[in-house]
């Protein structure tokens, strides 16, 4: 299909003034480049703007350097500018766990850093702010969501306040965020002041006098101030758990933080969106392609990735410690219809280069697609922050055969040769002893067809650790499970004449995670037959149960002191058990077991190997944005 330029939405003053148009409703500011896509945030939420009938432009990668004329370009809207950082937090874009400033950015042409700031919502934010201080600043994405309270900041080495108090945004929406945007521009169109948008569901705000805007059907509570989290990390660790409780809540607390003399005011969530909700987010009129700007800048590493995968659901209920997906994406399943999943993969291979292959049938995790409670007033009811650890509920139903019934629909379609599962695979569902007999019957009919049938050669698969203790901590099941799958894994692969490997992912320096656990980790991954290189060391973010304890050193929900290894050496002792193998290794190994009178585990370690399983070495961005699959918007 060949698309005109007007196709995508525009980035530029001609681009607006060729539409006739003499004024914008609402302009978007964001880090990303722009990729007319429903994988990336920007592009939605500009589609779901223009959905309303309204004039949207979309200002990419703003330059912050210059004489800021990108951010005067456009003129000013009549209704308010929108900021995000992008899909990632910018923090996590350009640093290392190490703090070493990465040399590439995935989503940028070419896969070139440099064309965001640090902390890009705050500084486009303070930007707008000082050149249009009487136009509203609506702020969102993942870095907004994620810092909407007080956050520990691992690049600073700091807690630092709410971001609407160090952007001076007028409204933040956190979360996925369709719904709170709807419900802003309907308001806003029926003329209701932007500074009186103070109850709609899933965003924030800072209040300023001393009576709170009123909303009979919510409860307040309110949390420890930044100035109190500051002199006591207890309460800090205590503010987590709530903000954890209540964004995991189907009936939850509006929040409120003080903050100097102010007050940050955090509204309960809305409800997960339907089926028909999401797909008619999916089903917006998108190109799917970068916008033709680009066209002789390079590739985007980011949109090379997805580009012919489909997302067949958001939310998370794994609740992992580390994670933040569930933070920002939700513990509840929101899942698209077969038809919309369907129609998105005819659309991808009516795309010019594609060649017959679908990288992903997935979502923030493989086998969620579906899932919710068998009662759902017990959802309503419930706080656990997963719905799989440290069991499965009971009341989850885990039933994979919605799944399966879409891989070989679509694999049985017109031009496509194999559809594949990249997103990393829940393998301890599979395993669930307290699922129904159909619920049993599921998991084998989808293990064997995902095994045989949608593996490109390699699974993914994230234990994270081997140490029970460490994945406790974790949020994640024993490695005996893992034991189990890989078993299931060989035996299906032998059956079937196939020769695939698991890829398994693992975290060094996790909080609870010390050198004897580690060395343990390697002893496993040993006798195992791996020799691992898709592993990453523990990088605090904002709103995460290990980001709190790595800060605080205690549990936010039993106030356990845990020890976690924050120092450079420490960090380094830890992360090199995961490459023993590697002979410049093996000296400083032996003399760190040695202090701690390991001899049998160095026996173990270094006794005549067997032969391993190699895996190559990605580039670390784009192998952490493929775990955490999902648009984050």
């Amino acid at each position: 299909m060949q698309y005109k330029i007007s196709d995508w939405l525009p980035t530029t003053a001609k681009e607006v003034k060729e539409r006739g148009w003499d004024e914008l409703d609402v302009i978007l500011f964001s880090g990303d480049a722009y990729i007319d896509h429903p994988a990336f945030g920007a592009a939605v939420v500009g589609r779901i703007i223009e959905a309303e009938g309204l004039k949207v432009a979309i200002v990419p990668q703003p330059n912050w350097r210059d004489d800021l004329r990108d951010f005067k370009k456009l003129g000013i809207p009549r209704l308010f500018f929108g900021v995000t950082s992008g899909s990632m937090d910018s923090m996590v874009n350009h640093y290392t766990a190490n703090k070493r400033l990465r040399s590439d950015d995935a989503y940028t042409p070419g896969g070139k850093a440099g064309f965001r700031p640090d902390y890009a919502t705050n500084m486009y934010t303070q930007i707008l702010k000082k050149l249009y201080p009487d136009v509203p600043v609506l702020i969102g994405g993942i870095e907004a969501s994620l810092r909407r309270v007080t956050h520990y900041d691992y690049w600073s080495d700091q807690l630092m306040p709410g971001i609407l108090d160090s952007t001076k945004a007028d409204l933040l929406v956190y979360g996925m965020g369709e719904k709170p945007l709807k419900e802003i521009l309907r308001l806003m169109q029926k003329g209701v002041p932007f500074g009186s948008l103070t109850t709609i569901p899933q965003t924030a705000f800072m209040h300023h006098g001393d009576v709170l805007p009123k909303n009979k059907n919510w409860q307040d509570l309110e949390l420890a101030s930044h100035e109190e989290c500051l002199k006591d990390k207890v309460k800090y660790a205590k503010n987590f758990r709530h903000v954890e409780e209540e964004s995991n809540r189907w009936q939850a607390a509006r929040l409120i933080q003080p903050v100097g003399n102010t007050q940050i005011v955090i509204n309960p969530p809305f409800p997960p969106m339907s089926s028909k909700e999401l797909d008619a987010s999916f089903d917006l009129p998108y190109t799917r392609l970068p916008h033709p700007k680009y066209n002789k800048k390079g590739m985007i590493p980011a949109f090379e990735m997805i580009k012919f995968s489909v997302n067949m659901h958001r939310g998370c209920f794994g609740g992992c410690s580390f994670c933040t997906i569930s933070a920002h994406q939700g513990k509840f399943i929101a899942s698209r219809s077969e038809k919309s999943i369907l129609k998105e993969v005819r659309a991808i291979t009516e795309m010019p280069d594609f060649k017959g292959y679908i990288s992903d049938l997935g979502g923030p995790s493989a086998n969620m697609y579906k899932m919710e409670g068998k009662d759902l007033k017990i959802c309503e009811r419930c706080a656990r922050p997963s719905c799989i650890h440290p069991n499965i509920c009971t009341n989850l139903n885990t039933d994979h055969s919605a799944m399966t019934q879409i891989y070989k629909k679509v694999n049985k379609m017109h031009d496509i040769k194999k559809a594949f599962v990249g997103s990393g695979v829940r393998y301890d569902m599979l395993y669930n002893k307290m699922a129904t007999t159909k619920e049993q019957e599921s998991h084998k009919e989808y293990m064997e067809d995902l095994i045989t049938n949608h593996v490109s050669g390699r699974l993914k698969v994230a234990p994270e650790h081997t140490s029970d203790a460490v994945l406790k901590q974790m949020r994640k099941p024993s490695f005996k499970l893992f034991h189990k799958f890989k078993a299931d894994f060989d035996r299906i692969n032998k059956a079937a004449n196939l020769n695939q490997q698991i890829i398994p992912y693992f975290i060094s320096s996790h909080p609870g995670s010390q050198v004897e656990d580690m060395a343990n980790l390697a002893v496993e991954t040993k006798n195992l037959d791996f020799r691992l290189e898709q592993v990453q060391d523990f990088t605090p973010t904002p709103m995460t149960v290990a980001t709190v304890i790595f800060y605080a050193g205690i549990h936010p929900y039993t106030l356990e002191k845990t020890f976690t290894a924050k120092s450079k050496n420490d960090k380094q002792n830890q992360r090199i058990f995961l490459f023993w193998y590697k002979p410049e290794y093996k000296k400083k190994i032996e003399s760190l077991l040695k202090q701690q009178n390991q001899q049998e585990l160095i026996n173990k370690l270094f006794t005549k190997e067997k032969k391993e399983v190699y895996f190559s070495k990605k580039n670390s961005v784009n192998s952490s944005n493929r775990r955490r699959r999902g648009r984050n918007n």
